[in-house]
């Protein structure tokens, strides 16, 4: 996983505002089929980019971006753009963006572009009919307002997931969690990037809605809840007509949509969904049950037409009980290794424990090390060395962390958790039920690679001497208990192998 990406918005804005959206392969050969044939109109090509909105936002940011510089409006739609690139420079665009295998596009990008599929058709089930004339408008508005994550999704996925992790499913502070992985909020820099891209005047309203006006957001929210009481509802719309003409402006439509979908990922039965819920049926004049049936029915269509291998679909949860909730994989404990992982691990093992030892030099051997440590499940291991005075730590090996880690050195004297190790050999295993104490006395170099509430920390010994230490992981995940414990017998191979090797040098 990439370090943290302490960034202004520009930079961010600068790095991510021309990144190529994958799309998937079938896809791309359909559009370009569709585009290539003479008898196509632009609805039709329209008709067929609309099944992958990485592509509908490359062509409109493209149109748009072009745009900047004149006093042409933004293109509110995807016909639109299309007839101002043309057909030729469409094409152009076309062999530019990536084509890739499904299993290829980062499984965070592929999840977020299911919810704003997701969302266009829970708008379709809530406002085609009432707001017929501005169906083009709700419609490109809802597939896109998730849009501005979609960079972010697909460069940086690991810092994504752990964002998406602590903050919309562990609950954890959006500011603090934000400024911690991008040094930035979120949400400015999905207004930024809507506003480089020109995208549709209604997900750019959305993201001032959740910026600039949050108060009144909040303030129709509370509204809302009184669900029991519809005429105390209007009463409260009327003495406040700057809020009710906040609420009823239709470019709503495509923030309640969006906000039902994203809600509805954790659970059906959540306070966060039920707040969505009850906006919608505010703003609807409908009763509350009656909104939460249509949006349990739109769920069902949406996957009916989007769902795919690998992802999930709220309308998985239907059969639940209202209550229950999806548990992101993130909170899940990792799977085991497999068996053939295991044959691999308990070989390394047998290497590390033979006499006399078979290992050429030191290199050698830590190499043997680190392939049994990851044999056993560990997705991100360093190996820190113990210089002879036993006053500072060096990284020696790493494995599944970013390359700069390689050069970190820190003196113990600034790391507590660690000195103890030093001094008391032994095996500390870092849980959410002790993480909040013991990670504070690691250095922060060392947290910022290890990201995550789950740690193994272990000193290596030989000849009553500490050599080294080793931390390691399974992706910040919860850990398998066949790999902890496997990860206690590596220790133990890797300490014999050191006390072989060394008595066999001298």
């Amino acid at each position: 996983m990439s370090a943290v990406r302490q960034q202004s918005l520009e930079t961010w804005v600068k790095s991510l505002g021309n990144v190529r959206i994958p799309v998937p392969r079938a896809s791309h050969e359909r559009v370009c089929a569709v585009l290539n044939d003479s008898r196509s109109s632009l609805r039709d090509i329209a008709e067929c980019m609309q099944g992958s909105p990485a592509l509908v936002l490359n062509v409109i940011r493209e149109a748009n971006l072009q745009a900047s510089n004149t006093l042409v409006e933004p293109a509110e739609s995807l016909e639109i753009a299309l007839n101002r690139l043309g057909l030729q420079r469409t094409g152009e665009l076309l062999a530019r963006v990536p084509a890739m295998a499904p299993e290829d596009i980062p499984l965070p990008l592929r999840q977020l572009q299911l919810i704003s599929q997701h969302a266009t058709q829970q708008a379709s089930g809530f406002f085609a009919a009432r707001l017929a004339r501005l169906w083009q408008e709700i419609h490109w508005g809802s597939l896109l307002f998730l849009a501005p994550l979609w960079p972010l999704a697909m460069t940086e996925p690991k810092l994504f997931e752990e964002w998406d992790l602590r903050v919309l499913h562990k609950g954890e502070n959006p500011g603090r969690v934000e400024h911690e992985l991008f040094g930035i909020r979120v949400l400015d820099l999905c207004k930024a990037l809507a506003d480089y891209w020109g995208l549709p005047a209604w997900v750019r309203q959305g993201y001032r809605a959740l910026t600039l006006e949050r108060r009144s957001l909040t303030k129709a929210m509370l509204i809302a809840r009184n669900q029991d009481a519809p005429l105390a509802q209007q009463h409260k719309l009327d003495s406040d007509p700057e809020l009710y003409r906040w609420l009823n402006q239709p470019a709503t439509t495509v923030l309640l949509a969006n906000g039902m979908a994203l809600a509805c990922e954790q659970g059906w039965g959540t306070p966060h969904v039920l707040r969505w819920q009850q906006l919608l049926a505010l703003y609807t004049q409908a009763p509350l049950e009656q909104v939460q049936q249509q949006a349990h029915v739109q769920a069902v269509q949406s996957a009916h037409s989007h769902a795919g291998p690998g992802l999930w679909h709220p309308a998985m949860a239907l059969v639940w009980p209202l209550h229950e909730r999806r548990v992101h994989p993130g909170l899940l404990p990792v799977a085991g290794p497999s068996q053939e992982a295991l044959a691999l691990w308990r070989q390394h093992c047998l290497t590390l424990r033979q006499a006399p030892s078979p290992f050429n030099n030191a290199m050698h051997l830590m190499g043997v090390a680190m392939q049994a440590l990851e044999a056993c499940g560990m997705r991100r291991v360093a190996l820190l060395m113990v210089d002879k005075a036993q006053a500072n730590l060096r990284v020696h090996l790493i494995a599944g962390l970013p390359k700069a880690a390689v050069d970190l050195s820190m003196p113990l004297s600034h790391a507590p958790l660690l000195q103890r190790l030093v001094e008391r050999p032994g095996q500390l295993r870092l849980t959410p039920e002790n993480n909040a104490s013991l990670s504070r006395l690691v250095p922060a170099s060392l947290r910022v690679m290890f990201r995550g509430e789950h740690l193994l920390l272990r000193s290596i010994a030989s000849q009553d001497r500490v050599l080294m230490l080793v931390l390691a992981d399974q992706g910040g995940q919860p850990m398998a208990e066949t790999s902890v414990q496997a990860f206690g017998k590596t220790a133990q191979c890797i300490e014999h192998a050191l006390t072989v090797f060394s008595s066999r040098s001298r």
